[in-house]
């Protein structure tokens, strides 16, 4: 049986406990911080870097420290994808979410075939096709925002669509309960945890190690390619670089939800309660006026100190 201090000390119930204290904290430094409707605006927002999150929790439990830095030029290139499918017509729906899918599933494919057939480390990887991802939106817009959200696409994201919450928030449920299914559920899920925790051993045992490791890129790029879809359905336009918010904090919150980036192990739902620990984070440090430049230096500092506490594990698996 697991002692209190066990409990206590587990990442998801860190998350949650953390997530209290900034609420109070928020509520403190602004009132009407923990309201519910401003609750609800952040969960919106939660839920599109948790979208993000998922594809790299995936990766990142694939072991061999894999991080797709990508996912944030595959966000901004569906966004853009999808607005001008769209083009603020419900008609275009359908086809700009096939488009987006499409485009995501082959960017994730050339990561992990680079990363499994080429040997390219993972984090060069990635890097490396975020910078042809960021010179095809630049080509393809010269950074003008272009393409216009569809009208139930937004409705969507931003309205209540069944107990008051929005689509997108139930549909991030969806992903988290397809998550811990696939995970905990199946034969794939499995396979991720023992690629994760010793590759060697697991192709060995005859686990087909490098289409796995492909099929988590994969799915990275489709995971980021709805996440984009969906911002564009909550800011109603999009521009080139809308995504790059999201590289950094989708890592983040993986780490912060319990999954270390040697992987092998963790899950989905601390990821989740990572998401929206982050965002809360964000909105306390945009209410006391902390810019950009200034976000982005506590999200690497806070990603140091997950490092340092528990990031990484004891070892590094092979």
């Amino acid at each position: 049986m697991m002692s209190a201090v066990a409990f206590f000390k587990q990442p998801l119930v860190v998350a949650l406990a953390l997530i209290a204290a900034l609420l109070l904290l928020g509520e403190t430094l602004s009132p009407g911080f923990a309201s519910g409707q401003q609750i609800l605006r952040l969960l919106i927002v939660a839920a599109l870097l948790g979208i993000v999150a998922a594809g790299q929790n995936l990766v990142i439990l694939g072991g061999r420290e894999g991080i797709d830095l990508s996912v944030g030029g595959v966000v901004s290139l569906s966004a853009i994808i999808a607005g001008n499918l769209m083009d603020g017509s419900n008609a275009g729906i359908p086809v700009a979410i096939l488009g987006c899918i499409a485009a995501g599933a082959f960017f994730g494919l050339a990561n992990g075939l680079g990363v499994t057939l080429l040997r390219i480390p993972p984090l060069v990887m990635t890097l490396g096709m975020l910078g042809v991802l960021q010179g095809l939106l630049v080509v393809i817009r010269q950074g003008i925002p272009s393409g216009k959200a569809a009208p139930g696409l937004s409705e969507f994201v931003t309205q209540p669509v069944l107990f008051g919450l929005p689509g997108i928030i139930w549909l991030w449920i969806a992903i988290g309960l397809f998550m811990a299914f696939l995970l905990k559920r199946t034969v794939f899920g499995q396979r991720i945890y023992a690629i994760g925790s010793n590759e060697h051993s697991a192709f060995m045992a005859g686990v087909p190690v490098g289409v796995i490791r492909v099929s988590l890129f994969v799915l990275s790029g489709v995971f980021a390619a709805i996440a984009g879809i969906c911002l564009l359905g909550y800011s109603g336009s999009s521009f080139a670089n809308v995504g790059e918010q999201y590289m950094l904090p989708s890592i983040i919150a993986v780490v912060f939800g319990g999954t270390p980036l040697a992987g092998g192990k963790g899950g989905y739902t601390g990821t989740m309660a990572g998401a929206v620990l982050l965002v809360i984070l964000q909105s306390i440090l945009t209410t006391v006026n902390i810019d950009e430049s200034g976000r982005q230096m506590v999200f690497g500092a806070t990603l140091l100190v997950l490092m340092l506490f528990y990031g990484r594990g004891k070892a590094l698996r092979t």
